[in-house]
């Protein structure tokens, strides 16, 4: 299976939101508008999130210690949860009070053609984003879809930047109306009740990747695709005559495997240690994630 590129990922979303936050907080002060307020919020809380990511693809890199003998991998999980939260406050709750803040406003936009502007154009970067973190989680969700690989992946970066992602263009839409609804009614309440939408949107998006990073922090094997495909390798595979179970653990990018399985009981004790090493590398060779491999030969479950 193909590998998915989470830092290009992060890259694309780190740079795209850093020039839509300067812009969206230009306009923001310029036209007074609340909705886009939250959005230049949003989008300069995105970019300390996806710092936060860089770091935690930094620390999850460290080798293994006496401490931590299977290395620091579940780092980039401690961090993911972190950007969740980030956006679930500062985005989220930051937004909602900013609405509630203008909803007895009667402040008229100054020049809403900018925020329009700015908003159209953040609504193609945001977009191209998007695109290049779906073209990356194609890479290996296969037949699934979106939503089944949301629940189901193991790459916690790239779960937290495709809902970032996702959160940013529908609440871009959402500003977009919301400016266009003021411009036309002359009542600055739509601009409010937008602001209000999108820190709504941001909250649920934080609550669904964080209920997907928490499940990988207490523990979680892989993805049920790679799963498949291991049972398949060594059910196939020519020296095991039955497997009994296959344990598997995600940390971060690496993974801890223990399998207990049949092999020929004819064989000398030499011979079984020289099949199991042999079984032991063509697994870690066919599945370069797998920095931990237990085999128990047995011959029974």
């Amino acid at each position: 299976m193909a590998q998915a590129n989470s830092l290009k990922s992060i890259f694309y979303a780190l740079g795209a939101n850093f020039v839509i936050a300067i812009a969206k907080f230009a306009a923001a002060i310029h036209t007074g508008s609340g909705a886009m307020m939250a959005e230049a919020v949003h989008s300069a809380a995105d970019c300390s999130n996806q710092g936060l990511l860089l770091l935690g693809f930094k620390k999850a890199k460290k080798p293994p210690s006496r401490e931590h003998p299977l290395g620091h991998g579940k780092e980039i999980y401690f961090w993911s949860f972190i950007v969740a939260i980030m956006l679930f406050s500062v985005g989220g709750m930051f937004s909602i009070y900013e609405g509630m803040h203008k909803l007895d406003s009667d402040e008229p936009l100054s020049s809403p053609y900018v925020a329009i502007a700015v908003l159209v154009f953040a609504i193609f970067a945001e977009g191209a984003s998007l695109w290049g973190c779906i073209l990356e989680i194609n890479k290996v969700r296969g037949e699934r879809s979106l939503w089944r690989w949301f629940r189901e992946s193991r790459q916690s970066e790239l779960i937290v930047v495709f809902g970032e992602d996702l959160a940013a263009q529908i609440g871009l839409i959402f500003a977009l109306g919301a400016i266009i609804l003021t411009m036309i009614t002359g009542n600055p309440i739509y601009d409010a009740i937008g602001s209000i939408g999108i820190g709504v949107l941001l909250i649920v998006i934080a609550i669904l990747i964080a209920r997907e990073v928490k499940d990988l922090l207490v523990g979680q094997g892989v993805d049920p695709l790679v799963e498949k495909k291991m049972r398949d390798f060594l059910s196939q595979h020519s020296d095991i005559t039955q497997l009994y179970s296959l344990l598997t653990l995600q940390l971060g990018p690496d993974v801890m495997v223990a399998i207990k399985a049949q092999m020929d009981t004819e064989l000398s004790s030499k011979e079984m240690i020289n099949k199991i090493n042999a079984t032991e590398l063509a697994f870690k060779q066919q599945f370069p994630e797998v920095v931990w491999l237990f085999f128990e030969p047995d011959c029974k479950d």
